[in-house]
């Protein structure tokens, strides 16, 4: 079942790169008491995402945190190594990224697609979300995973 408006985020494990390495860092972590803005990729260094989704995140990340948001994090179903490569690689800093290399938010939130057919196995679908204290506020799904359209920071930033 797909995650809806004002329902509660699942309890589930990322991976993110710390000083000392890899490090676990639950949804609680992430979005307890807090208001974020979680963006979903289908996979880092992917076109769409690399040219065009990830890009408006980095440079309206200021206008969106002036809108009252604590963070911005991002997610793909990708390794952790593969995310900060991208990150550092994207100019991203002050964003989160979150590896959840096997699927399983994506798949506990109902947002996973199979990308098998393209090589690229289960994936996340692309979406934006406004997350309050663990609660989804808005929740913005493409329904192709090549288009950034109702996902992407500008359309985000008319819902806040």
């Amino acid at each position: 079942m797909t995650i809806q408006v004002g329902d509660h985020l699942p309890q589930a494990t990322f991976r993110v790169m710390s000083p000392d390495g890899p490090a676990a860092k639950t949804t609680d972590d992430v979005f307890k008491g807090r208001r974020i803005v979680l963006v979903a990729v289908p996979g880092a260094f992917t076109p769409t995402c690399h040219r065009n989704h990830l890009p408006g995140y980095v440079a309206k990340r200021q206008e969106i945190l002036g809108r009252g948001i604590d963070g911005i994090a991002v997610t793909s179903v990708n390794d952790v190594f593969v995310l900060d490569a991208w990150s550092k690689q994207a100019g991203a800093e002050g964003i989160e990224f979150l590896a959840d290399g096997n699927g399983d938010f994506a798949k506990a939130i109902g947002l996973d697609m199979d990308g098998t057919g393209f090589g690229l196995g289960v994936r996340s679908k692309r979406y934006a979300m406004l997350v309050d204290d663990g609660v989804v506020r808005a929740l913005n799904v493409e329904d192709s995973p090549s288009k950034a359209e109702v996902s992407s920071a500008e359309a985000l930033l008319k819902s806040l």
